[in-house]
């Protein structure tokens, strides 16, 4: 088992580790596989180049906006649903049960969406980014099965004891006992925001409301363009340092959200095996 899971562990990390030695080294060298293990030709070109560009600030800025609104949006709206669903006095539990599963099969697709969103004079805003995928089916069934086999049944009776109605008894009692299953959530919900860039694509027109991932893919596509329309020794040097640029650029998009991990892997180790065992 120790094995087969290191095997796995340097398969996973590899890529990772010659994308970070790639954006530092000679494009030649990565291009003539002579770059494995370690850095051959150490220059910063790419970074410098990728900094350059004024919209790359623009868009760290709206990305984190985004992700952390979005986030937030998430939690309020998830967190609630799932916990009601726990409640077997709620009127209509199976009907909602079976309302809420049916998304998760069906979906409208991209013109009825971008039609509504456009109905609802959302297009050009944060809210056509961070509202349509608010709520989450999968995130309200984990946080559902969190509540049921975390959280005792006494704490619900003793709170009705104290005159504690449901929503109190939420915000007072589970909300605090459930700090793995907010990491978790919250987690995946800021991965998906800062990995994001097609609704972006569709529903934004602004230049100065694009995410850091659209700006990315705008400024590769540029150099990369400008490259394939010169000749000689400077398209050689321009396709290098496209070469270069996108090696940084997953850099740059990659650091920050894999900077948060390491203050929510407590409760994320716990939270992500919710459900597995039970009783």
């Amino acid at each position: 088992n120790y094995t087969i899971c290191f095997a796995l562990l340097i398969i996973i990390l590899y890529p990772m580790y010659f994308v970070i030695i790639a954006s530092f080294s000679d494009p030649n060298a990565v291009a003539m596989g002579k770059v494995d293990f370690w850095i051959k030709g150490f220059n910063v070109k790419g970074y410098k180049a990728l900094f350059q560009y004024e919209d790359l600030w623009i868009g760290y800025k709206n990305t984190i906006i985004y992700t952390v609104v979005g986030t937030v949006l998430s939690l309020i709206v998830n967190l609630p649903a799932g916990y009601v669903l726990t409640r077997r006095d709620i009127f209509g539990r199976k009907l909602i049960k079976t309302f809420f599963m049916i998304p998760m099969f069906f979906g409208g697709g991209m013109i009825p969406t971008y039609l509504a969103i456009k109905n609802y004079g959302m297009l050009d805003t944060i809210w056509a980014i961070v509202l349509p995928g608010a709520a989450v089916i999968y995130y309200i069934i984990v946080a559902r099965t969190y509540f049921e086999t975390s959280i005792p049944e006494d704490l619900w009776e003793a709170a009705q004891v104290d005159g504690i109605g449901n929503l109190g008894y939420f915000i007072k009692i589970v909300i605090p006992l459930s700090k793995a299953i907010i990491a978790v959530i919250a987690l995946w919900t800021a991965v998906g925001h800062w990995n994001s860039y097609m609704n972006a694509l569709l529903y934004l027109s602004d230049p100065d409301k694009r995410p850091l991932q659209l700006v990315l893919r705008t400024i590769l596509v540029n150099s990369q363009t400008s490259s394939s329309m010169l000749t000689g020794a400077a398209a050689s040097e321009a396709r290098e340092l496209a070469e270069l640029i996108k090696y940084s650029s997953i850099i740059v998009s990659s650091v920050p959200i894999m900077a948060m991990y390491p203050f929510v892997q407590k409760y994320f180790n716990e939270g992500v095996m919710i459900g597995s065992v039970k009783g």
